[in-house]
């Protein structure tokens, strides 16, 4: 039987097509803020969550970064968190995430695919998404845990406009991943 208190969340049912059958899955639509107000409406109304697993895609921000990423932190790379601050206002963009691999995703709602955006991207982050910060936000604000799943499938730059033809390889890692980690 399925542990119906973990959510595994993914912005599209492209993604999620390997989701193993029975696991209580979320699909939210993609970019920061449709992440958020989706999974936010979940974790208010729906039955309790323990944990929310987030699965996805990703580009990769250095060219040795292949295959499948459990991160450690993300970070919003879309915000201008320092001019905020500088202004008084408390401001978070990063959150830490427990038993990750040691990479940073940074994630906004900029589609990357320009080779100068990613090398800006890369000083700070080995990954970008356009989710992964508004689920480790939202579920921080509930007080459940997160654990973010990516799988790269393009490089940030012209390649990545060919997301398309890569997700379902992508997603069956995924599906793999929640399998062998006995989540579902």
């Amino acid at each position: 039987m399925p542990d119906n208190s973990v959510l595994i969340v993914s912005a599209t049912r492209s993604e999620a097509r390997y989701v193993p059958a029975g696991a209580r899955l979320l699909i939210t639509g993609i970019g920061k803020v449709r992440a958020s107000m989706v999974l936010a409406r979940e974790l208010a109304a729906g039955p309790p969550v323990t944990s929310v697993v987030s699965i996805g895609t990703a580009g990769a921000l250095h060219d040795h970064h292949a295959g499948l990423f459990l991160p450690s932190a993300v970070i919003e790379h879309d915000i201008s968190s320092a001019a905020l601050r500088a202004m008084g206002y408390d401001m978070t963009d990063r959150w830490e995430l427990p038993g990750g691999d040691g990479t940073v995703l940074a994630s906004g709602d900029t589609f990357v695919a320009d080779p100068a955006h990613r090398a800006v991207l890369a000083q700070q982050a080995d990954l970008v998404d356009m989710e992964g910060c508004a689920i480790a936000h939202v579920s921080a604000e509930f007080g459940v845990g997160c654990r973010v799943v990516k799988v790269v499938t393009d490089s940030a730059d012209e390649e990545a406009m060919q997301w398309p033809d890569l997700v379902d390889a992508a997603a069956r890692r995924l599906g793999d991943w929640l399998d062998s980690e006995g989540l579902v």
